[in-house]
């Protein structure tokens, strides 16, 4: 094995998720920042909450009920109007 080319492992890695919890593992970067951990995920906890990054659920709810409004009203065909007479 080539030596100096290997980046510092760090055997007490400190991860912090966004939910709060706090754990340690061995990685390259000595303080990870995550959105997802296994306390918060829903595959692992069996809740089915929505996870909601940056408000993109109701960006696109938004964007769906402006097309919705935009949208022409389709005009119904007319009843079939009776032949003129002819002269």
């Amino acid at each position: 094995m080539k030596e100096k080319i290997h980046p510092k492992y760090f055997p007490d890695a400190k991860v912090t998720c966004s939910c709060g919890a706090t754990f340690t593992t061995g990685s390259t970067k000595k303080e990870l920042k995550v959105e997802l951990c296994s306390a918060c995920h829903p595959f692992y906890t069996g809740s089915k909450r929505m996870i909601d990054t940056a408000g993109r659920v109701e960006r696109f709810k938004q964007r769906y009920t402006k097309a919705e409004a935009a949208k022409p009203e389709v005009a119904k065909p007319e009843a079939a109007k009776p032949a003129a007479a002819k002269k």
